[in-house]
């Protein structure tokens, strides 16, 4: 159907689920195409820039590093971002995962301080997925979000819930479901146009603001461009100037060179920075690829303790500390077994381990995956801050990490083995075929697994084919190696899955989805963009453009 819009027309081409019009009104849906409007074309010219810096990388015409252009932000000490706003002044623990209704309360009653509403890398992108995410928002912020199952499980809001921050989709995603002038819409400008729209003056009237987390950005420029889309919503919302705040995820091996850039391109909407651990792996491993050096051993053993990963961490808090910033950690991936109560312990044990370690460092708060972890990941921030809110008084003056200490891959050690193989295949799998029946966050073998966990497995397995990585066993990795480890993982998932409906097709796609990206000629720059537009796009009767392939990098 075409809604018009005090933009003009916007073609909304699938139909919408329950009360998708309450969401998909013309009003929103102009603001919507306001964003388009004014800023495709710049999001577009980033697109390419990063497309060019990432082919000069690894043919060697370039290497990652401290610009000496922009060495005046980075040492100039006399600017600041804005103390944080109301909701945001204590952050020891943040809750994460998708925005759909069961997340949603589960989030809201977790004891956390935050909860991050994820439409990226935690949700299956599925049209009914967005615009039910955005229902749900807008249900939690009114505090008519309580439901009851058909099992009658009820679901109800407690008294006191936490801050809601949103993670809109990549500058890199597109929604193909909405068209402005034919053009599919940026999943950012979706995503946060229609919270911003629904939700940030209801938030300003309970003493909050509309607060965002960043991902995937590469570059100060993409932050620069995310605080003009904040100055043109404030403005066309009637929002007080500064009100929207964000905080980046530093998950890109680019961005981990300009952090203070980013923080200072953000200007009055900076909050903070995250340590956005698994998708910078997967990042590093990504640019790296072409040196042999920077090959890394089983996934499993790339911990947050091996000196690349520290300094990136150390480098963070030490940034963010030295701007007023808050620095907030990585993700805890692991869920307990109610099923096992050793396993349970002992992810307990290494999640207590993982934010005592965080909060020794510095940060001010981290991330869970599950709201039976919020309790240890605040006894270990209440160890160290005690009643205070943060810690930005810890400048960490003795941090010294050089470009080299970053791009150091080879310090992680470590062993590659069939057992790391045979996990990352399994990942992808189990993984992708959830994410194709519309589930974003999927729990597979004790951890929660999501698209940046995916994006290191797939990496991971690819650049060991690349290279002839030699297995502890004296075996190589060679495409006879993985193809018939990925077909007997195949066949082990399969077994796992066989008494739920539709498992099995989308097994099957999955695998395709593994094989096109580990043994395609081409890397796709994310696994997801390709799966999207294949897989989860829902057009009847429509024939959308194919997006630009990416270059054959590899």
């Amino acid at each position: 159907m075409t809604v018009l819009t005090p933009r003009g027309p916007v073609e909304v081409l699938s139909p919408a689920p329950a009360r998708g019009a309450e969401l998909l009104t013309p009003d929103a849906l102009g603001l919507v195409a306001l964003l388009h409007d004014t800023f495709a074309g710049r999001r577009a010219d980033l697109l390419s820039a990063r497309r060019h810096r990432t082919n000069r990388l690894l043919s060697g015409q370039d290497r990652l590093g401290f610009a000496e252009s922009t060495a005046r932000v980075r040492e100039d000490p006399a600017w600041r971002v804005p103390a944080p706003p109301p909701g945001l002044t204590r952050r020891h623990v943040e809750i994460t995962g998708p925005p759909t209704r069961t997340m949603t309360v589960n989030a809201l009653n977790s004891g956390a301080d935050v909860w991050m509403a994820d439409f990226e890398d935690a949700t299956s992108p599925t049209w009914a997925n967005v615009v039910e995410g955005q229902r749900n928002l807008l249900d939690a912020v009114e505090r008519r979000i309580d439901f009851t199952t058909p099992e009658g499980k009820a679901y109800v809001l407690g008294d006191t819930t936490p801050t809601i921050v949103v993670r809109p989709r990549g500058w890199h995603l597109v929604e193909k479901h909405l068209r402005v002038r034919g053009a599919a819409v940026a999943g950012a400008f979706v995503d946060a146009g229609l919270f911003l729209f629904h939700c940030a003056r209801r938030q300003l009237a309970r003493g909050h603001g509309p607060y965002f987390y960043l991902p995937k950005l590469e570059s100060a420029a993409e932050a620069a461009l995310w605080h003009d889309v904040f100055v043109v919503a404030e403005e066309a919302l009637d929002l007080p100037r500064g009100s929207i705040r964000a905080t980046v995820l530093v998950e890109t091996l680019p961005a981990v060179f300009q952090m203070h850039e980013i923080l200072h391109a953000l200007g009055e909407h900076a909050a903070g920075l995250n340590a956005g651990r698994w998708d910078y792996l997967f990042s590093a491993m990504k640019n790296l690829r072409e040196d042999p050096a920077a090959v890394l051993p089983d996934r499993a053993s790339v911990t947050m303790t091996v000196p690349f990963m520290r300094a990136y961490t150390d480098l963070l808090v030490q940034t963010c500390h030295r701007r007023g910033a808050m620095a907030i950690g990585g993700m805890a991936a692991a869920v307990p077994s109610k099923a096992d109560p050793v396993a349970a312990q002992r992810a307990l044990a290494a999640v207590r381990a993982d934010k005592e370690r965080e909060a020794g460092d510095g940060f001010d708060g981290s991330w869970v995956a599950h709201p039976a972890l919020v309790p240890t990941a605040r006894a270990a921030f209440g160890a160290v801050l005690g009643e205070a809110d943060d810690q930005r008084h810890r400048l960490r003056e003795d941090v010294r990490v050089r470009a080299e200490d970053l791009l150091d891959l080879g310090s992680a050690g470590g062993r590659v083995t069939e057992a790391g193989l045979r996990a990352d295949l399994r990942v992808c799998l189990l993984y992708l075929q959830a994410w194709l029946g519309g589930a974003g966050a999927v729990a597979v073998d004790g951890f929660m697994e999501d698209a940046a966990t995916v994006e290191i497995s797939r990496t991971q397995v690819r650049v060991w084919l690349r290279h002839g990585t030699v297995l502890e066993d004296g075996r190589t990795v060679d495409g006879r190696l993985v193809q018939r480890t990925l077909d007997e993982e195949f066949g082990r998932a399969l077994a796992d899955l066989r008494a739920e409906p539709g498992a099995a097709q989308r097994l099957e796609r999955a695998r395709r989805i593994v094989e096109g990206a580990t043994f395609g000629a081409a890397f796709p720059a994310f696994l997801t963009t390709e799966a999207y537009a294949r897989h989860l796009v829902d057009l009847p009767g429509v024939v959308l453009p194919r997006e630009a392939p990416e270059p054959a990098l590899v």
